[in-house]
């Protein structure tokens, strides 16, 4: 059985009424415990609704969504979901609700009524999952972009989470933020095991998961590894995506005649082919 899956998904907004709009039809899905999946699709493609479901936060028109077995439709699996999925949003200003660090972690777990001793251990664990810890008595509004959403991941760490929903979380941060938010989920999830599904729209990022799902016109249209996905740039170009820099300039060598070893997606594999 899959952590999450998707069956026959689909999702209107404002149902019945006149201004209704499909976002998601007949998505299909499964992720397993572990993975770190990135889901990609250009704006209005239907990939955050999709990730709105995984927790409960939507629940589907028609289909049905399961979460380790259980239905996000049944009001009695709704908190049992939430405390297993963790969401960090795009703005990190939008999720600090604390004027002291370490009562912005504790809040979830204040929330769902943990022992104080028990909520304690939880945020120190958190922060230093994270690498805040020594900030745990600061202001949150004191701190780097980076560093706040880090704040925010921790936030879903001290509630046992055993699943990140990460949608667009770098989008509104600089290189050095988006470096520290990338290696800090990387990290939980090699070393913790955290489920981890990353909307984003840098390629670079996506080319870090474990598999990729591309929506597109509120369909699923594709999956596979990143350089399954990230081979076919043509494809990738039609759906208004790019392709990670490296990957785009071996296409590029490739169109000018110049034999180049394909499924390129870093760096490391262009210098490497180049060389060769």
């Amino acid at each position: 059985m899959s952590f999450i899956e998707c069956v026959d998904l689909t999702h209107i907004y404002n149902a019945g009424m006149e201004n209704e709009m499909l976002a998601v039809e007949n998505v299909n899905i499964k992720i397993e415990e572990g993975e770190f999946v990135a889901i990609l699709g250009t704006n209005g493609s239907g990939k955050s609704t999709l990730a709105k479901h995984f927790n409960g936060l939507l629940l589907p028109s028609s289909g049905k969504c399961l979460v380790d077995g259980m239905d996000t439709k049944d009001e009695e699996h709704t908190y049992d979901i939430r405390r297993q999925i963790g969401m960090v949003f795009q703005n990190p200003d939008n999720q600090i609700i604390a004027a002291i660090v370490e009562d912005d972690v504790g809040f979830g777990p204040e929330n769902i009524g943990l022992d104080p001793h028990e909520i304690r251990r939880n945020v120190t664990a958190a922060l230093r999952a994270v690498d805040m810890e020594e900030y745990r008595h600061f202001s949150p509004h004191h701190l780097s972009g980076g560093q706040k959403q880090r704040v925010a991941i921790a936030g879903a760490l001290a509630m046992n989470t055993k699943c990140l929903v990460l949608d667009e979380p770098t989008a509104m941060l600089d290189p050095r933020g988006r470096h520290e938010v990338m290696e800090t989920v990387s990290r939980l999830n090699k070393e913790r095991g955290i489920t981890t599904v990353y909307i984003t729209h840098f390629m670079e990022e996506a080319a870090m998961a474990d598999r990729i799902f591309v929506m597109d016109q509120k369909h699923l249209v594709a999956s596979g590894t990143p350089r399954e996905i990230f081979r076919d740039i043509g494809a990738m170009k039609k759906r208004g995506l790019a392709v990670p820099m490296a990957a785009e300039m071996a296409y590029r060598l490739q169109q000018k005649g110049i034999r180049i070893t394909e499924s390129i997606i870093n760096t490391e594999d262009l210098v490497r082919a180049i060389c060769q």
